[in-house]
């Protein structure tokens, strides 16, 4: 039982630097960039339910709940401020982004 959860934590932690790698790599799309911050918080979720079904307490599941919620939050407030960027300034490209300063 303990090599399965050993392959699931090594599989976590992929998804978690394959995110981190998305958003180091990556400085020119938004939209990356957010699936990157998504892949992040889905390895999170993963070491949660997989701690949460080591130490047989149901804690890590509510936790993970929690961060989805929150992570469908963020990726609904992201897109809506994107299209809106978008709209106004025709691109969506990291380097012209400092101009929503006002």
């Amino acid at each position: 039982m303990m090599v399965d959860q050993v392959k699931y934590l090594i599989f976590s932690n992929l998804i978690f630097i394959l995110g981190i790698s998305g958003i180091f790599l990556n400085r020119k799309n938004l939209i990356i960039m957010l699936m990157s911050i998504e892949l992040m918080l889905l390895a999170v979720n993963l070491n949660f339910i997989i701690f949460s079904i080591y130490l047989d307490d149901i804690l890590g599941q509510i936790f993970s709940l929690f961060v989805l919620t929150v992570a469908a939050a963020e990726s609904a407030i992201g897109l809506a401020i994107l299209v809106v960027y978008y709209r106004v300034r025709g691109t969506i490209a990291v380097d012209y982004i400092n101009l929503m300063k006002g």
